[in-house]
């Protein structure tokens, strides 16, 4: 099958709508449950790339959490802390799957902005993954293969509609690529940059020492980055993306947006986050919700009488202010990637108040010497990859 038509385009009223091959062999797709739509596709196609790449330069299985062609969070498949395991939701699942543990993180990363997500796996998709999103709410999966129980278990979601798409792993896309705005088509040679070490020895900053497992953070902030629409910066910490700035026009605020990101992922971790006493009945979508806000500066609009009443079985403690700074504080050794370069040293300065200890970006900024400067005030190795990845 070489053509597949879909309901709609990004919107209703843009009909007719299809994906097809232009050589007219045959999609690298058999769409196994569901009726995938024009963005889920779009997402699916994505999030394959970016975890078959991770895969290839971590050697770890590994999955993404996409939404609106951007990742909401990504990761490989190391082992899970108990704390990891409780903010994450799955400390009451027995995962063993490494497969399993990687879309745990993914998903438990941002789970504000994985709500609703296309789910990409570099793996099989196994009953422990099944397990996971059968009581999350989400629009799809795309993986090379899925055993028969997993099947069975995606198959109950969504009153039996949710898309299961299984592409094949060994297809190659053709190096040219092209698209179509405003009729007029685009043509360039498709992204086929491999992130490995070498991108990485530049290293221009007094502190030159990156040790492997930050270099492997700084590799999935690349990859990530790179299936991220842009102005991006990644935070990462222990293979995991916790906080990912998308598609700003200022580098600043895509480090802001994703240092933010980061600090609540942390603060989710405050044993006060953790010891909030929900009501039984309270959904995994309420939980989230309510913890955002009450990690926010607009707290009170969850511990109102008549409010709290309605998630919490006793009324809690505020976390305040000064409990988050110090909180933060405690966060430390995270390397953050930026897909262009950082033209001023209040990128750098953002970062280092959540932690940020490793860095990569291009370089060539006519402020270079200020950024470096910045990175040497803290102790900050800082690598110049000379590789910009923007994503559009």
């Amino acid at each position: 099958m070489n053509e597949l038509k879909l309901k709609y385009g990004c919107n209703p009223n843009q009909t007719p709508a299809k994906i097809y091959m232009k050589d007219n062999s045959d999609l690298p797709i058999e769409v196994l449950n569901g009726t995938p739509g024009y963005i889920n596709l779009l997402d699916a196609f994505n999030s394959w790339q970016l975890v078959s790449e991770l895969k290839t330069a971590t050697n770890y299985p590994a999955a993404c959490s996409f939404k609106h062609v951007s990742p909401a969070g990504a990761a490989i498949g190391t082992p899970m802390s108990e704390t990891l395991k409780k903010i994450c939701y799955v400390d009451d699942l027995n995962l063993t799957s490494p497969i399993a543990f990687a879309y745990a993180k993914a998903r438990g990363a941002d789970r504000m902005s994985s709500y609703g997500d296309w789910v990409a796996l570099s793996n099989t998709c196994d009953a422990e993954v099944a397990t996971i999103l059968k009581r999350e709410v989400s629009d799809g999966i795309i993986a090379p293969d899925y055993t028969s129980d997993a099947i069975k278990i995606l198959k109950t979601k969504k009153r039996g509609n949710y898309n299961i798409v299984k592409i094949n792993k060994s297809y190659k896309p053709n190096d040219i690529e092209s698209k179509d705005v405003f009729g007029i088509t685009f043509e360039q040679k498709r992204n086929d940059l491999k992130v490995a070490d070498n991108l990485f020895e530049n290293v221009v900053t007094k502190n030159k020492i990156i040790p492997k497992a930050a270099l492997i953070d700084l590799i999935i902030s690349m990859i990530t980055l790179k299936y991220t629409q842009s102005n991006s910066v990644c935070y990462v910490k222990d293979g995991m993306a916790i906080g990912i700035g998308a598609g700003q026009q200022s580098r600043i605020h895509c480090t802001r947006l994703a240092g933010n990101k980061a600090d609540i992922f942390w603060l989710r971790q405050h044993i006060k986050v953790m010891s909030l006493p929900f009501l039984d009945n309270i959904t995994r979508a309420q939980r989230d919700n309510a913890i955002d806000v009450y990690i926010s500066d607009d707290y009170e609009d969850v511990l109102a009488n008549g409010y709290w009443q309605q998630l919490f079985s006793k009324k809690p403690e505020p976390l305040t202010t000064q409990e988050k700074k110090q909180w933060i504080l405690k966060q430390q050794n995270i390397s953050l990637g930026s897909d262009a370069f950082f033209p001023f040293g209040d990128n750098i300065e953002r970062a280092h108040r959540s932690g940020v200890k490793y860095i990569c970006q291009p370089g060539g900024s006519i402020r270079d010497d200020d950024v470096i400067k910045t990175c040497d005030k803290y102790g900050i190795a800082m690598v110049f990859t000379k590789t910009r990845l923007f994503h559009h």
